[in-house]
This record gives C-alpha cells, sequence and structure tokens, in this order.
C-alpha cells in the first residue's frame, strides 16, 4: 500500500517521540490533520490562534528538551507562527514548525495568499525548506528534524497543498531515526579542567554562577559547591534548579535576583561560570578571575573577559573538577555571603507579609506572588508573563527544588505564557501548570484561554491585575518622565470572562479576598482565572539602585502629579 507525504510525517513524528501536535486547520494542512486522525497515536490540539499553537510547542520543548510540533495554514496562518517561535529560538528549544503552502503550480502568479515562506522564516529557523517534489520529502523531513534537534532551534518546513496528500514514490520511512535526538554531552579536554582545577585551588574563595547549561549536573555542583566552601548564584532561568533554602543556594543575579548573589561574584576570589551566556553584562563583574565552561564554544568570553574558558559539557566537567579540585575548610567567604542573604530575605519578607487589615485593598503583588509559591503543589510548573509580574516571581517564589519556573528567558515577550501554559499542561493533564501574567499580557492572547477549556487543560491563570503596562509605566518614570496615557488602559472583568467560556473564574481585590479564593481556584478541576487587583504603585526592591535613578522616579512622580492638577 503506497503512502502519502502525511501519512509518512505523522508516522515518523510518532517513532522519535512527539505525541501532540498545535495548529489552526486550514485547507493546506486538510490531508495532515486527516492523517492525524485516523492514525489516533498523535493528539491534535486546535489553537485560537496560531502564535499560541508555536508558543506551546516551544513550552513543551522548553521544559523538556524534546521535539515539539506545530503547524499553520497557508500565507496568514503560518505567517502567525513565526512570533511564537521566536520563544524556541531565543531558549534554544527544538520546535519543528509545518506549514501549508498554495499549490506548487499556482507559485509566481500572485496566487490568493501566496507568499515566500522561506524567506519570512530565515530569521527564526535554523533550517527552512519549501517541498515541491514529494520525491524530496522524507530527506527534507529528516534534515529539518536532525537541525532542530542539533542546533537547538527552530526547523521549519512548507508543504504546498498538492504535495502533502500526494503518495510518496519511493522509500515511505525516514531512515536512521535514532540520530534524530538531543544531543549528547561532550567532555571537555582534561588537561584544560587541570588548569581550571589550579586556578580554583589557588583563590582564597570561590563563587559558582550557574545557568540552565547546567541543569542536567545540579546536584554534582551542589556537591562541588560543599567541597570548596562556595556560594552559588544563579540567572533566572536557573531559579528552579535547587531548593530556595539550600545552604549554598545564595541567589540570582540582576533586577531578577538579589544584593548577595551580585556582591557574592563581585568579591568571590574567582568566579566559575558553568553553562551560562547571561547577556546583562553591566551586573557582571570586571576584575574577578574567570574561569568560563560551556559546551558552546562561541559564547565563552562573550560578555565579560575570561582567563579560561573551556568547551564542553558541564556535566562531564564537573565530574571532573570533583576529581581533582582539593577541599577549602575556610568557610569565611561562604559564612559572610550566607548573612547577606539572610539579611535580604528578611527584605524581602517585608514585601510579602499581610496587611494589618486584610479586608483592605489593594493587594501587594508581592504578597500575592508569596501566597501563590506556597500554595503550590511541590511539582508544580510556574510559567511566568514577561513585565513586572517577572519581577514580583522572580524574586518572591520561593521554589521547592522539583517544581519549575519557564518564561520568555531570551526572548522577553509579553503575552507568551499562556500559550507556553497550555503546552506544558497537555504533557501532562494531572500536573499542576500557574500561569502569572499581567493584565497586558494575558489580553494579548486571551482567546487561548478557550484552547485551554476546549482540551480540557486544566491550566491556572492568574491575572496580576495593575490596570496598566506596569513594566513600561516603571520605564518612564526611570527615564524622569510621566507616565504616559498609553501605559494605562482599562480591562474587562476575567472572572466573568472565566465563567463565560464555561470555566472558574474568581476576583480578590483585598488580601482576605485573595486568601478565600486561592483554595477553591487551585483545586478546581479544569483551567480557571483568579483576578487579582494589585497595587500598581508598588516599585520591585533593585539590588544596587544608582542615585540619579531615584532621582528620575521621583521627577517623575512630580511631573504626575502636576499633570493631574491641570498643570501639562
Amino acid at each position: 500500500m503506497s503512502t502519502t507525504v502525511a501519512e509518512m510525517l505523522v508516522e515518523t513524528l510518532h517513532t522519535i517521540g512527539v505525541r501532540q501536535i498545535f495548529g489552526v486547520v486550514g485547507d493546506a494542512l486538510n490531508p495532515f490533520t486527516e492523517a492525524v486522525r485516523k492514525d489516533k497515536r498523535i493528539e491534535w490540539i486546535g489553537v485560537r490562534h496560531e502564535e499560541g499553537a508555536a508558543l506551546a510547542a516551544a513550552g513543551q520543548a522548553k521544559l523538556t528538551g524534546k521535539l515539539a510540533v506545530c503547524c499553520g495554514t497557508t500565507g496568514p496562518g503560518a505567517n502567525h507562527l513565526v512570533a511564537g517561535l521566536y520563544e524556541a529560538r531565543k531558549d534554544h528549544a527544538p520546535v519543528l514548525a509545518i506549514s501549508g503552502g498554495v499549490p506548487a503550480s499556482r507559485r509566481g502568479i500572485d496566487y490568493l495568499q501566496e507568499n515566500n515562506p522561506d524567506l519570512l522564516f530565515r530569521d527564526v529557523a535554523s533550517y527552512t525548506q519549501t517541498i515541491i517534489d514529494p520525491a524530496q520529502t522524507v530527506q527534507v523531513v529528516r534534515q529539518a528534524i536532525a537541525q532542530a534537534y542539533h542546533q537547538r532551534g527552530v526547523a521549519h518546513i512548507s508543504i504546498p497543498a498538492d504535495v502533502i496528500g500526494a503518495k510518496l514514490p519511493g522509500p515511505a520511512a525516514v531512515a536512521s531515526l535514532n540520530a534524530l535526538r538531543p544531543q549528547p554531552e561532550v567532555a571537555p579536554p582534561e588537561s584544560e579542567i587541570t588548569q581550571a582545577a589550579q586556578r580554583i585551588d589557588a583563590a582564597a574563595s570561590v563563587a559558582i554562577f550557574v545557568g540552565n547549561g547546567a541543569r542536567s549536573a545540579i546536584g554534582d555542583i551542589a556537591v562541588l559547591a560543599e567541597k570548596l566552601q562556595a556560594p552559588i548564584l544563579h540567572t533566572f532561568r536557573a531559579k528552579d534548579m535547587l531548593p530556595y533554602d539550600h545552604p549554598h543556594w545564595i541567589g540570582g543575579v540582576g533586577l531578577i535576583g538579589g544584593a548577595p548573589g551580585m556582591d557574592a561574584m563581585r568579591d568571590a576570589e574567582l568566579l566559575l561560570m558553568l553553562g551560562t551566556d547571561y547577556p546583562y553584562s553591566e551586573f557582571l563583574p570586571t576584575r574577578t578571575q574567570t574561569v568560563q565552561i560551556d559546551e558552546r564554544g562561541f559564547v565563552l568570553g562573550r560578555r565579560m573577559p575570561v582567563d579560561l574558558g573551556i568547551t564542553g559539557s558541564v556535566g562531564p566537567a564537573v565530574t571532573q573538577l570533583l576529581q581533582q579540585v582539593q577541599g577549602k575548610t575556610d568557610t569565611t567567604f561562604l559564612r559572610k555571603v550566607g548573612e547577606h542573604r539572610k539579611q535580604w530575605n528578611k527584605t524581602l519578607e517585608k514585601h510579602a507579609i499581610a496587611p494589618p487589615d486584610p479586608d483592605k485593598g489593594p493587594i501587594k503583588p508581592q504578597y500575592l506572588a508569596r501566597r501563590l509559591s506556597d500554595r503550590a503543589a511541590e511539582d508544580a510548573v510556574f510559567v511566568v508573563d514577561t513585565g513586572v509580574v517577572t519581577l514580583w516571581c522572580g524574586n518572591w517564589i520561593r521554589q521547592s527544588g522539583r517544581q519549575r519556573l519557564l518564561a520568555s528567558f531570551n526572548n522577553a515577550a509579553v503575552g507568551t505564557s499562556l500559550g507556553q501554559g497550555n503546552g506544558i499542561q497537555a504533557l501532562d493533564r494531572n500536573r499542576q501548570v500557574i500561569v502569572a501574567a499581567g493584565d497586558g499580557g494575558f489580553t494579548m492572547l486571551l482567546g487561548e484561554f478557550m484552547t485551554a477549556v476546549e482540551h480540557k487543560l486544566p491550566v491556572k491563570v492568574v491575572v496580576f491585575n495593575n490596570r496598566e503596562w506596569g513594566l513600561v509605566h516603571l520605564e518612564m518614570e526611570e527615564a524622569g518622565l510621566p507616565a504616559f496615557q498609553g501605559s494605562e488602559f482599562p480591562n474587562l472583568d476575567f472572572a466573568l470572562f472565566a465563567g463565560a467560556c464555561g470555566a472558574q473564574g474568581f476576583t480578590a481585590k483585598t488580601p482576605a479576598q485573595l486568601e478565600e479564593a486561592l483554595g477553591p481556584f487551585l483545586a478546581a478541576p479544569g483551567p480557571a482565572i483568579l483576578n487579582v487587583f494589585i497595587d500598581p504603585s508598588e516599585l520591585p526592591i533593585m539590588p544596587h539602585i544608582k542615585l540619579d535613578q531615584i532621582w528620575h522616579f521621583g521627577m517623575a512622580k512630580v511631573k504626575e502629579a502636576m499633570i493631574s492638577m491641570g498643570g501639562g
């Protein structure tokens, strides 16, 4: 029996472990969606916007490191995928995007919805190809998946309507499927690890700075930290890798971090960077001896000068370091950093406690983030949107060590959390997935809540409702400018919206109402929305805020007051 292009594609995806495909149906994809329906082994999750499909796939790929798949049909349907696919590109997650195309026989004559998909996808995808002949398909599909895995990003194939349903003229199976898998770890040269060990042994104090590239080795890194009496600092993306109360887990750096991490990185005699290409070079030390280990050789020394850069995976590198470094007995530096962390935690606690009168609002966003953290399941997944909500959750969620925290880490795009949350929830409908979004970000792809309702994805959406673009507002004030009218806006009633969608909705305007709503909200059997009115005037705690920034904030408040009084 002959096999169509669509049938071969479904068989290949199932064989390599794909269990869901996210997309919007359309005529150019009809043979493919029909093949999925007849096969029954892959779940088709129809979304309300193609960007939501790309975000769902990106969320899955970021969480698991395995290939995820999204689809869009001809022209605009494929175009809508692009914004969401940047999540996968920027966070180095393997995603295959499949788009339908106008019939190959109609190309070049300005046919309805015709565009040049390879040109469009060229920036977001490491591989993009339009299949114009069924005979190409087997090799192109294999190449696309291989490059998505081994370049850790997006691969795109466009299949015209008159090709996707066509019969394959030759072999109907993709060869060497066992090679289509995540990259294996690569050990660095032992001689270079020896150099690193010598530098570490010679240093009186060491701080370890970890990023997502160190995730698989975090257990050994904790052992190394104990052996070296070293604090561990982390990027935002690596925040969830150890419990917040681990004795060596000092905290983050930069705006989504704290002063203890910043000072430890600056004051250590040697900084050991593991699996991180932290982009904000203004927060990195310039006079600290630095050893950087990363399997991506091109990132070594990219953000700051390093004394020794080693190409290799963090896991085998740490294994070798544990065998070679001498243990340190002087705990002075670690105790100093640990004491600083205790004081910083007390500062955070002051902003997260319940007010004297819990019946009065609004609710402090720090309090909301902390209460979510305290009430979440031990293995919950937090998906945090971009904006001031990132600062609240990044600094006030206390992770258990089994929980995961995902965000738009390198793309920093607003409105991406619900789409990613849907994709993550589809992997396991019994795992608690909590989406934390600002009101502006949530309304960007509001329709994706209906995706959750339709496909019984029990995501829990917490809306940090401050009635404005909170981070934009802060950025204006940091520049000494009054908040522009476009940074503020009215909102719909998000709880009523949830009810209109067939889900449960809750509203909290005071701390007492929040406490009353949290239990039923988290226990809801399906998707639910908790609409929380937070105090829009709250400012995040900056690790090292400059005096001129304080001046700018003050001037901005004066200007806002003058405008409100008619002073222009």
